[in-house]
């Protein structure tokens, strides 16, 4: 055989391997079981390279299913879970394997909430659990009683990292996390996304993001920098005032529009709760609104009670912005969007706080100047070295 012979031969031979490999080929009928075990339908599931094997048995309304899956990480787990109440993970009855003591296991969850879960009774029956691992991948076996005696189910499938003290660990908020889940027909063998009513849910939370960054995390601190910092220029008297009114209501408006969409997604979402951001949340609308009428009950300059309205409206007003980029924070770690926002925002609050550094140290000067040029003006027989009336 010579060398040429050799070359194709080789050639073909890699050819043959790269269309036969798992990550070439793999689909759900080409999948086997070390039990033998043989299901009527399998869907090749749209996110997270996950698969689902099943066998419906409409007589008592039973499902056998297969569900295979690669953890997030070298000692992560993998889900699969109906949903009878919703469309997403709360609410969901969970089965969830991994490893435990060296061993493949799998346990049952009543998701009740976003956060740390675990183990619980489910509200079907379910029986013959058991799950094998092979190759980094996972199969979750399971028999169950499907509720409402329908043969059509919500499903929601996920994977995540680690494993801890028994416990499963958080998964990633990736868009394929995210978008893991989909009506299933048992029957006909087939499952509709409702990964529409995902993205209308996403793109609210979008909205909310940046109506309050804009707000509670822009443009109030910016109001706030033009009065105190502008009005100490006398050239700059009475356009600050006018600036830091626009800043204000502006910054108030578009709040009162992130508010509301914060309210409507907490109204989208049964179960889900943030405690801290909510509260944090209805007190920036209450100290904004108190604020924003402060400019209707302003006295003047040389009324008696000017000083006590300062102390109120500095203190609100600080007491707002500090609260605002705290829970801005709170609602990254929510909403976890890509990093770049996040950073983005730090920088914003960096130029901001350069800013206002730079500006401090000016008016002390320009101040301090304006003092000094008092103390040193000589006397001119008339109000003591004042200017004349």
């Amino acid at each position: 055989m010579d060398s040429h012979q050799s070359s194709v031969i080789l050639l073909l031979s890699l050819c043959s391997l790269l269309l036969i490999s798992p990550s070439h080929s793999q689909t759900c009928t080409s999948q086997t079981f070390t039990n033998n075990a043989l299901y009527s339908n399998c869907l090749d599931l749209p996110h997270l390279s996950s698969y689902l094997h099943w066998t419906y048995n409409a007589a008592n309304s039973s499902v056998s299913i297969a569900f295979i899956a690669k953890p997030a990480g070298t000692n992560g787990w993998v889900a699969w879970a109906i949903n009878p109440t919703g469309t997403g993970m709360v609410g969901s009855q969970a089965l969830i394997a991994f490893k435990s003591s060296g061993a493949m296991t799998v346990k049952t969850y009543d998701i009740t909430a976003i956060g740390p879960i675990s183990e619980s009774k489910i509200s079907f029956e379910v029986w013959d659990l058991k799950a094998e691992e092979s190759g980094g991948t996972i199969t979750l076996f399971a028999k169950l009683k499907l509720p409402g005696n329908s043969d059509i189910v919500k499903q929601v499938w996920q994977v995540g990292p680690s494993v801890t003290n028994g416990v499963p660990d958080s998964h990633a908020m990736g868009t394929d996390n995210k978008a893991s889940l989909s009506t299933l027909n048992l029957t006909a063998g087939q499952t509709s996304s409702t990964s529409g009513g995902l993205d209308s849910r996403t793109k609210n939370k979008n909205i909310h993001g940046i109506l309050n960054v804009v707000s509670w995390g822009i443009l109030f601190p910016v109001g706030a920098i033009i009065a105190r910092y502008l009005r100490t220029f006398e050239s700059a008297d009475p356009a600050w005032f006018y600036l830091h009114a626009f800043c204000q209501v502006s910054a108030y408006a578009i709040g009162v529009a992130g508010w509301a969409t914060g309210l409507k997604l907490g109204g989208q979402s049964q179960g889900i709760i943030y405690t801290d951001h909510r509260n944090i949340g209805i007190a920036l609308f209450c100290l904004a609104t108190v604020q924003i009428f402060a400019l209707f009950l302003r006295p003047k300059k040389d009324h008696k009670y000017r000083f006590y309205w300062n102390i109120y409206h500095h203190g609100f007003g600080y007491t707002i912005i500090i609260l605002g980029i705290v829970n801005l924070f709170k609602g990254y770690d929510i909403l976890q969007p890509a990093k770049k926002w996040k950073s983005a925002y730090i920088i914003v609050l960096i130029v901001l706080g350069a800013i206002s550094l730079l500006l401090e140290a000016i008016t002390w000067f320009v101040v301090l100047r304006r003092k000094s040029s008092k103390s040193t003006k000589p006397h001119d027989g008339y109000n003591n070295g004042e200017d004349r009336q």
